[in-house]
């Protein structure tokens, strides 16, 4: 029975790598948009020693007749099981809500809260674990909604300047609101400030041990895509630890390929000795 787990185990850790490999460019000319749309993603395992817990999603898709990109990084923390939750269930249930298409920045809200009920409530099946998210759908070519919860980060570029769309969830930015609840921000010499003495965000899915402490609202953002709008980078903190907005723009604004782009800037922060696992994507509009 041990061996069976074992081997279960191992498919879903094998199961939530293998769903994340990189898409190919996709191209679009959706909604009248007079730019080409491409798209591609990267992943790299960091050098600890537990299994990749990053996971994400890369496609386009139609869904009652409306040409959607669906973009997120999931960076999980203790186990990539609840990632792995999220990677198959969060967009679907923001699509099931009966306002998505009239008022898509609540249903997306409700959609996240909902989403980490579920979560709560399978923690024996998923472990005590947690992840991150930012997750953008790109909607007819026109509208971006971003949605966060953590590091895990979504920049836009504009004519090449760089401009960050999501908010990182730092523990000292929320103490009051972590202290109002009961508990505590560490900030211990030479680590990072930590919810509770463990966590380095103050928001996030699972982790429900903390989850008096935590929140999983994220915060929501709508940008109207123009033709100043060249390229979108969604990424996990592997990347952002070693590189500013502005960088990760400056890095890949000159190449067309998206899937090569997101390549070169894991390969950038790994050459910037970023030890954790790194997941990119990358969304260019030509």
């Amino acid at each position: 029975m041990t061996g069976g787990r074992e081997i279960l185990h191992k498919m879903k850790e094998k199961a939530c790598f293998m769903a994340s490999l990189p898409d190919s460019p996709d191209t679009r000319g959706k909604g009248g948009a007079s730019k080409r749309i491409t798209h591609g993603s990267h992943l790299v395992k960091g050098k600890s020693n537990h299994a990749m817990e990053d996971c994400l999603v890369c496609e386009f898709k139609q869904v009652h007749n409306n040409d959607l990109g669906l973009f997120a990084i999931y960076d999980g923390h203790m186990g990539h099981d609840v990632a792995n939750y999220l990677q198959t269930h969060l967009f679907n249930n923001i699509l099931k809500e009966h306002d998505v298409w009239t008022d898509t920045v609540n249903a997306t809200r409700r959609a996240y809260h909902s989403t980490d009920k579920d979560i709560l409530a399978k923690a024996f099946e998923l472990g005590k674990g947690g992840s991150t998210a930012v997750t953008a759908m790109l909607i007819n070519s026109q509208t971006l909604i971003v949605a966060n919860v953590g590091d895990s980060r979504a920049v836009i570029s504009k004519k090449g300047v760089a401009e960050q769309l999501s908010v990182d969830h730092e523990p000292n930015r929320e103490r009051e609101i972590i202290e109002s609840k009961g508990g505590f921000v560490s900030n211990i010499p030479g680590d990072v400030p930590r919810v509770d003495g463990q966590l380095a965000v103050a928001r996030a899915f699972g982790d429900k041990s903390l989850k008096r402490h935590l929140s999983s609202d994220p915060d929501v953002a709508i940008e109207l895509i123009d033709n100043d709008v060249d390229l979108i980078i969604l990424a996990s903190d592997g990347l952002w630890k070693v590189m500013s907005n502005q960088e990760a723009v400056d890095c890949i604004k000159n190449m067309k390929d998206a899937k090569a782009a997101a390549k070169h800037l894991s390969e950038v922060a790994i050459s910037r000795k970023s030890k954790d696992d790194i997941s990119c994507i990358v969304v260019k509009f030509q």
